[in-house]
């Protein structure tokens, strides 16, 4: 076969091999027999071993996985991929759709189309084509930036590598188009995945969703390709030279291109089908091999959503309806106290394996031992679970009727289940409290918390890393994970472990030293101290050693810091052990400073507090706060005479009337965004 010839049958092939996928992956409509599509897809492949150098970017045989990336390149989205707001009941759906309407200015009875979707759970992601052909694959990230993921998309086999075009579509395919999805794993498939995880020693996933976004994340495309990943997809971001009327005009032409699209979409008239979509999809949910959390709602008419716009996190012209959490019954065999950071014992119920939401629970949360015998929880009882979303399973109530008299009351514990120190009870609390401090438990949930996302968001060093790392003796407190590079070498001869995993993980550990003061001061778990009161903190003293220093009086004249807080930053700066952890923390180079983006003279609102109530429609309140700090000023929850200004917005309540009552000046939205545009924001 002459080089031509090859080409002209290998391009024939690749179309073959799509439009086969296209029939068994997207429409569950195969024309031709495994052993036909198999013959195809090995004549491809012995092809492309004798001419490498024929091989495209499209190619089937593309999907099967590429050699392991050392990490992931970012991807900024063509257009933000946006959160959405969420609506928990049909009240909160009946004031979207009249908010709707008067920013439209529509009569109240007027009855908008919408489109109804589910709402899959599982990692938003955007896929982009140029001319037709895929050239990245990218996870949602902040909504502005993702990680380029586009050898494991490539796995997807419902994610077509080139656009489908005929007669009957396009002639011929947008020079761009980003595609918005959801990826997904079927029920099925990620009980297979964890069967396989437990026989050979692996921790399990929690949920099909945390499988999803750890299978879409591999650096191995070759591990992803195993994980049998499925897509859904949903709408477009951006599509050069190209206007949709509608928004279902948008899904029937990703359905031509070759893309997934839900089956179950619909297209309604009026508020009420679209309760009556909900509540048929709350009903019938369980009737699915996939995970789906709700309904999304969107405004039909392109052009309407372009009137409406959106704020700076979500578009006002979709909304997602969440369903009610869901209950199933089992058996409580055990009682197993586990135990926190800050030595509070919580009680986790072990229960007869249960199937909740598509996921099998068989522990849930029993809070403390007021709430379990509020409702009179005993051992042997059959007991009502609820699972909402990502929340922890928890004990809700005791079917009392199926009681047989051999159920015995759950008693608290007198010694710390781990380390057999003393329990007290803290006045005032429901919580019980292992006394030990040398907690080996207390110890590695420090440093687990310390290693947290939301704290110095070590990427890489999990609950089952800090377990491994305290019982081989490498960590006894977080500040020992700096001096991790001095075990390297023992490090890469653990159990499924290595160079570059070992690598990874030392490079997380050095990056986050430069995590920041409010991070640093989360991280280091004192109590009562959560990211909000650790931010007010860094602002106020901008060091460390300025807030080791600072006595309850200073600290109470910080608005939002109140007594009980003030009380635990000066015990935990006042104990040895604590001083010791932050003087290592010191000496391994943590940063203990506060950012200072601005000079005094870029600072416009420096010396100004501003207090936000009610709705604003441009940014979240938490946005318009952080706005708010960037330039110099403060943001505070409550309003007091050193107040400088109150933003008030829809919804406005007892923080407008006691700015009134001092004599507070007050600004609506549009004059607090007139402020930031005299500042430099636009």
């Amino acid at each position: 076969m002459t080089r031509e010839q090859a080409a002209a049958r290998m391009e024939e092939l690749r179309r073959l091999i799509e439009y086969h996928n296209y029939r068994y992956y997207v429409l569950d409509q195969p024309e031709i027999s495994d052993e036909e599509y198999d013959r195809l897809f090995r004549e491809l492949v012995e092809l492309e071993q004798q001419f490498p150098e024929l091989i495209t970017p499209d190619s089937p045989t593309q999907r099967v996985g590429a050699p392991p990336l050392e990490a992931f390149p970012e991807h900024t989205h063509r257009e933000p991929m946006l959160s959405l707001d969420n609506a928990f009941n049909e009240q909160e759906l009946l004031e979207f759709d009249q908010r709707v309407k008067r920013f439209l200015d529509f009569s109240p009875d007027a009855e908008l189309e919408y489109t109804c979707e589910l709402k899959i759970d599982g990692l938003a992601v955007s896929l982009t084509y140029e001319n037709g052909i895929l050239t990245v694959g990218a996870t949602r990230g902040d909504g502005y930036r993702g990680e380029d993921v586009t050898p494991n998309i490539r796995t997807i086999r419902q994610v077509p590598l080139r656009l489908r075009t005929g007669d009957d579509l396009f002639s011929s395919p947008p020079a761009i188009v980003e595609v918005r999805g959801e990826v997904y794993l079927s029920y099925h498939e990620f009980e297979r995945i964890n069967r396989e995880r437990e026989s050979s020693g692996e921790p399990l996933f929690a949920n099909p969703r945390n499988a999803a976004a750890g299978s879409l994340r591999q650096l191995d495309s070759r591990i992803t390709a195993r994980r049998h990943l499925k897509l859904w997809v949903y709408g477009v971001g951006y599509c050069e030279g190209v206007e949709f009327r509608t928004h279902w005009e948008v899904l029937q032409q990703l359905k031509a291109w070759g893309f997934p699209v839900n089956p179950h979409s619909r297209l309604v008239k009026g508020i009420d089908a679209v309760l009556e979509f909900c509540r048929e999809w709350s009903e019938r949910r369980a009737e699915l091999d996939y995970a789906t959390d709700g309904v999304v709602i969107k405004v039909n008419e392109i052009a309407l959503q372009r009137q409406l716009g959106a704020t700076a996190r979500a578009p006002r012209w979709a909304i997602a309806y969440k369903y009610p959490a869901e209950r199933a019954t089992t058996r409580l065999l055990e009682v197993r106290w586990q135990v926190g950071r800050t030595g509070v014992l919580t009680p986790v119920a072990i229960m007869e394996p249960v199937q909740v939401g598509g996921v099998t629970v068989s522990r849930a949360t029993l809070h403390n031992i007021d709430y379990i015998r509020q409702k009179d929880i005993r051992l042997g009882d059959t007991v009502v679970i609820q699972r909402a979303g990502e929340v922890i399973p928890e004990v809700v109530a005791v079917v009392t009727e199926r009681r047989t008299g051999h159920e015995s009351l759950i008693e608290p514990p007198v010694n710390c289940p781990v380390c057999g120190a003393r329990v007290e009870r803290v006045e005032d609390e429901a919580a019980l409290r292992c006394i030990n401090l040398a907690c080996p438990a207390q110890i590695v949930e420090r440093i687990r918390h310390f290693t947290s996302r939301h704290a110095m968001n070590i990427e890489g060093v999990g609950e089952k890393w800090v377990q491994r790392l305290f019982e081989l003796g490498f960590i006894r407190d977080p500040a020992d994970l700096y001096f991790l590079h001095q075990h390297r070498g023992d490090l890469i001869m653990l159990e499924r472990s290595g160079e570059k995993l070992v690598s990874n993980i030392l490079n997380a550990i050095e990056k986050s030293k430069q995590a920041g003061l409010a991070r640093l001061i989360f991280a280091l778990g004192i109590r009562h101290v959560g990211e909000h009161a650790a931010r007010l903190l860094a602002e106020h003293f901008g060091s460390l050693d300025a807030l080791m220093n600072a006595t309850e009086a200073e600290l109470m004249q910080i608005a939002g810091i109140g007594p009980e807080t003030a009380h635990e930053v000066v015990e935990f700066f006042a104990r040895p052990e604590n001083r010791q952890v932050i003087e290592k923390l010191r000496a391994a180079g943590v940063k203990m400073e506060e950012e200072r983006t601005r000079s005094a003279g870029a600072a416009p609102f420096a010396g100004m507090t501003f207090v936000f109530t009610g709705e604003l429609e441009r940014y979240t309140r938490e946005e318009a706060e952080q706005l708010v700090r960037s330039l110099g000023g403060r943001a505070t929850s409550s309003v007091s005479r050193a107040t400088t200004y109150v933003v008030a917005g829809p919804g406005a309540g007892s923080k407008l009337q006691r700015a009134l009552e001092l004599g507070i000046p007050v600004l609506n939205e549009q004059q607090f965004l007139e402020m930031l545009r005299q500042a430099g924001v636009e």
